[in-house]
């Protein structure tokens, strides 16, 4: 793939060199509802130990939630995603190397976080649903993920939809004084999209290049896996490695998973075939 036109993402004390290999980020659920099984709820000692984990593992970037995004699951107060996750999150930052990703969609929590010392907003609505977060991404100068989402599964033509809606919240973003560099796009695998559409996206994952910001796929134990291979969540390894794989050969720089070690010899693997030069 040779040296990429996307530059230099600085997370933190952390720089994310875009086209030079693959990134990867483990996640975090301060949830007690997680749909993939793996929520640590009020558990802090669980939650230190699975970040020291996977930074021995090699992630290079954990992403903390505290609200679970599963069909049908209850919205959390701000205040109640706050008492979630910012105990934990001080902890990790005081002992953990990487940088911290808060997972939010409401700019209370993202303010609240980043004074914690998170150092990026993922954002699953991408700002359509509280757009004062790009203003904390902007005065703050973290990066911030722009996912797409919507209510409902209906398309005309979804491919370009969904690059459509990402270009608008490009746009948002920029317009409130988030530079360009710190904007990471995610197509949103799971999110206001049935399985056929899901896979529409895995198959075309290189036109959303077209936006000209870095990829971050989030596939990992997603309803798409089980639904193809009829498997629960916790016997999706398989079937996400396969998602990464792909997704890393049609142009995708970071992968949200659960299975950090797995994931990052996969990573490793696909690179070397795909980036070839030293990225393993």
């Amino acid at each position: 793939m040779g040296s990429s036109p996307l530059g230099i993402t600085r997370c933190g004390d952390t720089e994310f060199r875009w086209g030079e290999r693959t990134y990867i980020m483990g996640i975090i659920n301060l949830t007690p509802d997680s749909f993939s099984g793996d929520g640590l709820g009020d558990d802090m000692a669980a939650a230190l130990d699975q970040a020291r984990r996977f930074a021995s593992e090699g992630a290079d970037i954990l992403d903390i939630g505290g609200e679970s995004t599963r069909p049908g699951s209850d919205p959390v107060s701000a205040d109640e995603e706050i008492r979630r996750v910012v105990p934990v999150l001080e902890r990790l930052v005081a002992e953990i190397p990487l940088p911290i990703s808060i997972d939010t969609y409401k700019a209370e929590v993202a303010r609240r976080a980043l004074e914690a010392g998170a150092r990026m907003i993922n954002d699953v609505w991408g700002l359509k649903y509280d757009p004062e977060l790009a203003l904390v991404a902007a005065e703050r100068k973290v990066p911030l993920i722009i996912m797409h989402n919507q209510q409902g599964t209906s398309y005309g033509d979804l491919v370009p939809e969904v690059i459509a809606s990402l270009e608008e919240s490009i746009g948002m973003a920029q317009g409130a004084g988030v530079a360009r560099e710190d904007i990471i796009i995610d197509p949103g695998i799971g999110f206001g999209k049935a399985v056929e559409h899901n896979l529409e996206i895995m198959r075309r994952l290189e036109e959303f290049r077209s936006l000209g910001r870095p990829i971050l796929l989030g596939t990992s134990r997603k309803s798409m896996i089980g639904l193809v291979l009829n498997l629960p969540p916790d016997h999706r390894l398989e079937g996400t490695a396969a998602t990464v794989a792909l997704g890393i050969a049609k142009g995708v720089d970071m992968v949200r998973v659960h299975d950090v070690s797995y994931m990052v010899r996969v990573c490793r693997m696909s690179d070397a075939i795909v980036r070839g030069g030293s990225s393993w």
